[in-house]
């Protein structure tokens, strides 16, 4: 069995942008709620949330890369950037290379099978109990 992650969709160098609905669509999260909900999606899933994308600069997104399609017919919370494809809808989802040159963008949670995506529900999920205040 292969177990090698297909990267053809990731740049050999550099950044490109993907556009969305053709490998993936994406879900962004600004700022330290963005990095915090994919270290938690990290534990919650034993280290391995599915690709998630980070920027270093501007409003220092995060885009949590997930399966065409997911991300409609569900409520996210305000704050919350979908980038999908649709009828007059054409979203790009930037995408750094694996080494290399690739500021501001770099990999949070690196891709590690082929197919292997962010968990719509459970990011969807994990959104709306970041909401709620902590039960003890």
């Amino acid at each position: 069995m292969n177990t090698k992650c297909d990267q053809s969709w990731i740049p050999a160098t550099g950044i490109q942008l993907r556009k969305a609905g053709v490998q993936f669509d994406a879900i962004r999260v600004d700022g330290d709620e963005g990095r915090a909900l994919a270290d938690r999606l990290a534990r919650l899933t034993g280290g391995d949330p599915g690709p998630v994308v980070e920027e270093a600069n501007g409003r220092r997104a995060v885009y949590f890369l997930v399966p065409v399609g997911s991300t409609s017919h569900r409520a996210w919370p305000d704050g919350v950037t979908r980038f999908t494809a649709g009828p007059g809808l054409v979203s790009y989802i930037p995408v750094p290379a694996l080494n290399g040159l690739t500021w501001p963008l770099s990999w949070r949670y690196r891709p590690t099978a082929p197919d292997r995506l962010v968990h719509t529900r459970l990011l969807c999920a994990a959104l709306h109990s970041q909401e709620s205040p902590s039960r003890p």
